[in-house]
Parts: structure tokens; sequence; C-alpha cells
């Protein structure tokens, strides 16, 4: 695992930290497509069973059983994704993501029927996993290994404020023009794919290898790894227990993710009987928060280790969730500051944890197999965000206290998993990492 970036020492003896904002020489075509990407993210985000609704003579329910069938069958792209990026590398597979959910919003605009629906709705998303699952493959050749983080966390701010931008866009023009304006959306994001793919096949990371260089490097480990355990692959990530155990604490994260998109109004709204308006103001201050002090709470994490970091987030979002709930049983006058509180904490957990999650993701990843466990860590995405909606509802009938108690006892869960995650990090490699230890009994 990599340890935080020392210090630069000046002439005069004093300590320089690393900037906030990592150097874009040589990268900027991949700012520009996450920009990009993003803007048109947030054009569609909240539109896409409306749009539907508007432009198709079929019923609601029709259209979300519609949507429901596509992302089930999209499903397992993460590990159809995995080999993918093994053998062409992350920047090439990203390209063909967005390439891919480019023809899928493009078909939108033909979708009239359920099966039609289906099939632009499937690609869409098989594009998004498909981009998704190579993304934090794409900052291992921009950056290197100490400068990670930093790279994450702007890239988690273009990504915020993209779809802040793109969302605020979006709903302009669906008001502005009703259908048409939604027309007009769909075309933008699927505008929005195809630049960024464009931007991603211009791009030429230093830390790429030609497609033949890079085969040709990682064949000789590959042979010895085949000459143990011919079947290789996914089975190498499934016996690599640090990585399950990081990958199974970021469903905790996930869930925590989901909370202001699938949790927050309805609290809001019916919990505490307030209106939505103040839901709004949240998602304001959550994104402003995340543009404003993502890059410098990150630079000043740097010097602690990192699952200390996401440790200590799990900790603040149990806070923050136990805020949200106590809140019903305070004054109506301390309603919205203890809300306002809420949600500083939430955010304050979302930017300490992001970017050190995601280096996490890529530094314990063997090269020659990282498209395979990166899959993996996609998958909890997959499980959280199918899982989710289900579970936060039934516990949501049961009392408007429910499902934060259910995510306190899930941040306080991933505590003692991330420090068995550190001893495990810390152990020596060939007690943890299968892939090590079978390439050490090769030789």
């Amino acid at each position: 695992m990599p340890g935080p970036s020392a210090p630069a020492i000046t002439e005069t003896g004093r300590t320089r930290r690393p900037p906030a904002l990592p150097p874009p020489a040589g990268n900027g075509r991949l700012l520009g497509a996450a920009v990009i990407d993003s803007v048109g993210s947030g054009l569609v985000v909240a539109f896409v069973l409306v749009y539907f609704a508007r432009t198709t003579t079929l019923s609601l329910a029709a259209v979300g059983g519609a949507l429901s069938l596509a992302r089930l069958l999209a499903a397992p792209t993460a590990v159809c994704v995995g080999p993918l990026i093994d053998r062409w590398g992350a920047r090439r597979t990203a390209l063909a993501g967005n390439a891919v959910s480019a023809v899928g919003y493009a078909g939108f605009l033909c979708g009239h029927g359920v099966w039609q629906i289906v099939l632009v709705t499937w690609l869409a998303q098989v594009g998004a996993v498909t981009y998704w699952t190579s993304s934090s493959g794409l900052v291992v050749l921009a950056a290197e290994a100490a400068a990670r983080p930093r790279w994450f966390a702007l890239l988690h701010t273009l990504r915020n404020s993209g779809l802040a931008v793109g969302g605020a866009l979006g709903a302009l023009l669906v008001g502005a023009a009703g259908t048409a304006g939604l027309n007009a959306v769909m075309v933008a994001n699927a505008a929005s794919y195809a630049a960024a793919a464009l931007l991603l096949a211009r791009w030429r990371p230093v830390r790429e290898p030609s497609a033949g260089a890079g085969v040709r490097a990682r064949e000789p480990e590959r042979r010895r790894v085949a000459a143990v355990r011919p079947d290789g692959g996914y089975r190498a990530v499934l016996r690599d227990r640090r990585y399950l155990l990081l990958v199974a604490v970021n469903v905790n994260f996930v869930f925590t993710a989901l909370v202001l998109n699938l949790l927050l109004a309805v609290h809001i709204t019916t919990g505490l009987h307030r209106p939505a308006w103040i839901a709004g103001v949240l998602l304001v201050v959550n994104g402003v928060q995340v543009a404003v002090t993502q890059t410098g709470v990150s630079r000043r994490l740097e010097r602690f280790r990192p699952v200390r970091v996401i440790a200590a987030s799990a900790l603040l979002n149990a806070v923050a969730f136990g805020l949200f709930a106590a809140v019903r049983l305070t004054p109506g006058w301390c309603v919205l500051g203890g809300l306002l509180l809420g949600i500083v904490l939430y955010t304050l957990a979302e930017t300490a944890a992001t970017p050190f999650s995601a280096d996490l993701s890529v530094s314990l990843a063997p090269e020659h197999l990282r498209g395979r466990y990166l899959a993996v860590h996609q998958l909890s995405w997959t499980f959280g965000q199918t899982v989710a909606p289900g579970v936060l509802t039934l516990l949501l009938t049961r009392g408007a206290g429910w499902p934060w108690l259910f995510l306190i006892a899930l941040s306080l869960a991933a505590v003692p998993a991330l420090l068995r995650l550190e001893r495990l990090i810390d152990a020596p490699a060939t007690a943890v990492d299968p892939v090590a230890a079978d390439a050490r009994i090769a030789r």
C-alpha cells in the first residue's frame, strides 16, 4: 500500500506541502472528458423515467418495468469488462464505454416500445458500467502512486460540479421546452459521451504502454501465474482476502452515497413533515462543499494512513445519520440547524473517504489483473444500488428512524472491518496475496 507523500524540503529548511491540485500536464484531455461526461450525465439523471413516460404511449408501470429489466440484463457487465481492461488497457476500455453510451442515449429518440426501451437503456447502462469499471485505471495512467489521491479528489470535484451544472441545464431545457426539451437533453447527452470518447482517444498518457508492448511486458508474469493456476483470472481475486474485505466495506459506502438520492428528501417530507425545499437546500450545500473543499481536504489528509482516514469517515457518517434521526425529537426551530450540521458532517466524510478508497482499490490490485480486480470492486456498487432502494424503503415503512439506525450500524461495523484490512495490508504479501504467492512458487 502506498504511504503518504512526504512534503518537500525547501532551501530554508521549511516543509512545502504538495499542491492541492495535481499538475494536469499531458492529461488535459482526461480532465476535459471527465467534465463533459459529468455535465452530460447531469442532464439526464433525473429525466430518464419522465422521458419515456412523456414520449411514448406506454404506462408508467410498463416503462418502469422496462428500465428495471434493462438494468438487470446489464448487471454482469463489470465481470465481462474486467478481462478487457487487462487485455486492452483502461483508456481504450473507457473510450469504448463512452461510445456505447453515446449510441444508447441517441437510441432513446427511437425508443417507443417496451423492447426498444430495454435495448437502448441496456446499451446506456452497459456503457456507463464499462466506463466506471475502467475509470480508476485512468488515474493510474495519469499519475504516480503518491499523487493518486489528489487526482481522485480532483476528478470527484469535477464529477460533482459537472452533475450540478448538467442538472441545472437539464431542468431549464425541460422546463422551457417540455417534450422538445427532453429530446434536446438526450441529444446533448449522447453528444457529450461521443465528445468524451473522442478526447480519450486523443489522450496519450505517458504511463500507458503500447498495446503490443503492454502484452509483452506482462506475458512473463502471466505465464508464471498460469503455470501454477491455469484458470487464474477471477479466481485470484476471490482468493485475495484483503481485496474482498475492501469490496465488502465499500458496500457500506455505496449505501451511504445513496442517502441523498433515496432517503433524505423522503425523510424530510414524510418523517419530519417539513417542506421539500429543505432537501434541495441540503443538496446544494453538499455540492458546494464538495466543490470548494474536496482537493484541500485530501491534501491535508495525505499524511495519515488511507485506511484510518476511511475508518474516520465511517464514524463521521454514523454521527451525521444520528443527527438526521435525532432532529425528529428536537424543537421545531432546531430541525433545520440539525439537518445542516448533519449534511456538513456527511459531506466531510464523503470528501475524506472518496479519494483514498478509490486509491486503495487500484493500489491493492496486481497490475496484470487490475481490470478483474476493479470489476469485482464495481460489483459492490451494482449490488448496493440494486439492494439499497428496497432495504431503505422497507425500513422506512417500519418508522422514520429505522433507516438511520440501520445506516449507523452499517457505518460502525465498517470500522473494525477496516482495521482488520489494515492488519492484512501490513501482513507479509504471501499471507494475503495469492497471486504473489503463486508467482514466488513458480520461480
